[in-house]
């Protein structure tokens, strides 16, 4: 390898291995709690719109709103360090991490169900993407929600 080129490949991975070091620190728990609402938020606000968009025709623009939740389902493992559970403060069940492995398949297959609402919602077949929408909560939210989230209160 030439000098040139291992200075510019130098130059490329610093920045990457930089973010990926300060993205490892461990996140105080009252942190993470933080950045998980405010992600949960994000993702319901993206499935508000994809049923807002579904039910209007609007089958093109459920496409980036998925793709946000492909996105964030892969953040999601990362926000539930060891030792971030507060009753008071967050709905985390301790199943969390009991049920570690579980819980990470959960998020991965949300993942997967993100990915195959976006990829539904691109062919632009109205009927094919309202169907996924119907099974989603179930068959994405619920495979997490339902184990791993203390159900909220009834009023």
């Amino acid at each position: 390898m030439s000098r040139r080129m291992w200075v510019l490949t130098a130059a490329a991975l610093v920045p990457v291995v930089a973010v990926g070091c300060a993205s490892m620190r461990k996140m105080k728990p009252e942190e993470a709690i933080e950045a998980r609402q405010k992600l949960m938020k994000e993702q319901g606000e993206a499935w508000k719109q994809i049923q807002e968009k579904t039910k209007a025709g609007d089958v093109a623009a459920v496409v980036p709103e998925a793709e946000k939740l492909v996105q964030t389902s892969k953040e999601i493992p990362r926000l539930f360090p060891e030792g971030s559970l507060d009753p008071k403060k967050s709905a985390a069940k301790p199943e969390i991490w009991a049920k570690w492995s579980d819980f990470e398949s959960a998020a991965k297959n949300l993942q997967t169900q993100s990915e195959k609402l976006r990829d539904t919602a691109k062919t632009g077949n109205a009927a094919a993407t309202q169907q996924v929408v119907q099974t989603f909560g179930r068959q994405a939210c619920g495979t997490c929600h339902t184990p791993f989230r203390v159900p909220p209160k009834q009023s």
